[in-house]
Formats: C-alpha cells, structure tokens, sequence
C-alpha cells in the first residue's frame, strides 16, 4: 500500500488528535510528530492547524471552476450539477475524515467559521458563473444570487443528513433528488429558443391514459407556448 501524501498525513493527524485531545489542547508540533513530519514541514503545507482541517479546499474550487468553464450556455445546469456532484464525492471519497470533521466542527466555534467560509468560496463561484451566463438578462444579479444559494443549500442539505446518519448510505440519489427542485424553480433560465430552430417536446404520461387524453394534453402544451 502506498504510503499517503504528506498533506494528507497532516489533516488525518490534526482530526484524529482534535478528536481525541480537543481542539484547543492540540499544537502544531503535536499533528506534525503525529504525521511524522517536522515543524517546518507542516507550514510548508498549512499556514495554521485549522488549516489542515479543511485540506485541498483550493485544488477542489479548481476542478469546480474547470468543470463550469467547460460548459455553453445549452449545457449551464447540467455543468452546475456536475459541479455540486464532485465536491459531495471530495466528502464521501474520504467519509472517515469527512465525519469526524464534522463532529468537530460541531464542537469548535473557530473551525464553523471556518466551514462558512468555505461554503462562501463555493457559492460565490456558482454566482459568478451563473451571473455571466444569464449576461445582462433583466435582474440577472439577482437570480443567480438566488440559484446559487439553492444550489449551495441542496448540496449541504443532502451532505449533513448524510454525515447525521454516519455515512452510512449512498447520498448521490438524494443530491439528485434536491437538485431537481432547484432546476424546476430555474430551468426558465436557460437559453431562450431561437427563431426557425426546431424544438423538442417530451412529455411523460400514466399507462391508463387514452390516446385521446394525451392528444388534447399535447394540444394544450403546444397552443400555451409564446
């Protein structure tokens, strides 16, 4: 087995012995004789021992940022669910350190604020990449203020009942499940249909219903678009 890289070894370390000796009680040479590393070493990769708790923060806003410049405008929701899906994975692909952070972070005023912060990081880059997709579309600050928040607030949702029940499902089915509601409160935003462009309709109807019915549905969808 390999061994893990040394900024991992710091945050392990800093949780494990937050956990066990508190918060307050814990130093910085403490986590580094824990990781095995020297002092130096520790400030080589966190500026302060809170630091180490909320490790790669910077290199995940990254890979959020590279998933939503990769998207068009056709393709912004999907983008900024994807987006949401990699930092959930970031929680769940290390849910040992992932819970224990939490419990601390419960227990610790300094690492909450902390937390906030970071979740400030995230909704902040949501709302810069939202605001310039709508561009100068009417109250275009405003809504992507708005959807940003929900984004945020879905994916942290969805995390925290997870980490309440001590990881012990797959929470990727309930993101999915939030997520939906906040594109139904946002699909409106997307691009508006081109004139002489074609557009696809699809609609979804129970077994039980005539063909009648779902002709007259279709009909009422169709003579309702602008």
């Amino acid at each position: 087995m390999s061994t893990p890289p040394i900024s991992r070894r710091l945050a392990e370390a800093a949780v494990a012995l937050f956990d066990e000796n508190g918060y307050d009680e814990t130093t910085v040479d403490d986590i580094a004789a824990r990781a095995g590393v020297s002092r130096s070493t520790f400030f080589r990769y966190y500026r302060s021992k809170e630091d180490a708790i909320f490790p790669d923060h910077d290199t995940l806003l990254a890979r959020v940022d590279a998933r939503l410049r990769a998207s068009t405008a056709g393709t912004a929701i999907v983008a900024v669910t994807d987006a949401v899906r990699i930092v959930l994975a970031h929680y769940v692909e290390d849910a040992e350190v992932s819970l224990r952070r939490y419990r601390l972070v419960g227990r610790v005023p300094a690492l909450r604020a902390r937390e906030i912060a970071s979740v400030a990081r995230y909704q902040r880059l949501f709302r810069e990449f939202i605001g310039e997709w709508l561009g100068d579309s009417p109250d275009a600050g405003l809504r992507a203020e708005l959807m940003a928040a929900s984004v945020v607030a879905a994916h942290n949702q969805v995390l925290r009942g997870w980490l309440r029940a001590g990881g012990t499902y797959d929470p990727f089915g309930p993101l999915d499940h939030a997520l939906q509601y906040v594109i139904a409160t946002f699909r409106h935003l997307e691009q508006p249909h081109r004139e002489g462009e074609e557009q696809v309709v699809v609609a979804a109807f129970t077994r039980s219903a005539s063909p009648r019915a779902v002709m007259e549905a279709i009909q009422l969808h169709l003579e309702s678009r602008p």
